[in-house]
């Protein structure tokens, strides 16, 4: 994701990262108000989560199960001329004709950020611009499993692949270069990355959504899948509440595995924020508070 940070938009909501020293006892969540963070020092949120990342083969699994699964549904949304992956308010004209596109996020989509993850957790430190910026322009993220294949795929059958990130404009270049030295096919002659900043003509851009961008593709191209380890990848949220979101996918139910191709991201997204009102200035115990509010005991 596609990468604004802090909050970068993640639908693994299976997997909370990490967890508190000590469980709050049973029953000590009275309805309507958050427990009390744990006394003591917390273990790191996001350590659990980097481990399995880069370890468990479950994760690498489901990466190539669901890269699997978009390879023989591209094929399908080829022979089928009126297939379109854009929400329906992102589509203003008729697709049937258009070049085919496939859209692709970058960030723990097709690139493995998680080596900067874990550096932080090693360090105890928190996601900030400037060491984002250093890890990018390290230009070392790997392919995660089963992207190189599908885009290749995409490619081989004359599908342009977009690639849609949230990374800043001036890590535009180190980032192509990265896509290019892991082997991603990169159109000749077309503008494929998309990154934060990218101007729409006729079209606002809210905050760090895609919308604009994918409408952007659509006036050229027939999107058949999209891909993505974020809600934003597929669709704009605006109402970045636990509701909000689910209301967002619930309109598109259907499209999930069919068109649109979601990957787990227990590391960061903004499923995070929207557990403590998006609210990143409150002190780290009160999101702490807020989030344990919202288990389930």
């Amino acid at each position: 994701m596609s990468n604004v940070r802090p909050f970068l938009i993640a639908l693994s909501l299976g997997v909370l990262a990490g967890c508190a020293t000590t469980r709050p006892p049973h029953g000590a969540a009275i309805a309507g108000t958050a427990p009390q963070a744990v006394a003591g020092t917390a273990a790191n949120d996001n350590l659990n989560a980097v481990a399995w990342t880069q370890t468990a083969i479950e994760h690498d699994l489901v990466y190539r199960e669901v890269y699997r699964h978009a390879g023989e549904q591209l094929v399908r949304a080829l022979a089928e001329h009126d297939w379109d992956a854009l929400p329906r308010d992102e589509r203003t004209g008729d697709p049937r004709g258009l070049a085919p596109a496939v859209i692709l996020d970058i960030d723990e989509t097709v690139l493995d950020n998680s080596p900067y993850q874990a550096r932080l957790v090693r360090d105890g430190k928190r996601f900030d611009e400037f060491s984002w910026a250093q890890w990018c322009r390290e230009e070392a993220a790997q392919p995660l499993p089963g992207a190189l294949e599908f885009a290749r795929l995409a490619a081989a059958r004359g599908v342009t692949v977009f690639y849609l990130s949230n990374r800043a404009q001036d890590l535009n270049d180190a980032t192509l270069a990265n896509l290019r030295k892991a082997g991603f096919p990169i159109a000749a002659g077309e503008r494929v990355f998309l990154g934060l900043g990218t101007v729409v003509d006729g079209c606002e851009q809210q905050g760090s959504e895609k919308g604009c961008r994918r409408m952007l593709i659509g006036r050229t191209h027939r999107v058949l899948l999209q891909v993505g380890d974020q809600l934003g990848d597929f669709i704009d949220v605006l109402a970045n509440s636990p509701q909000g979101r689910r209301d967002a996918a619930t309109a598109y139910a259907e499209w999930f595995g069919e068109r649109w191709f979601v990957l787990p991201n227990p590391t960061y997204g903004s499923w995070e924020p929207a557990l403590f009102d998006n609210d990143w200035n409150q002190p780290e115990p009160r999101q702490r508070a807020a989030k344990l509010g919202k288990l389930r005991y």
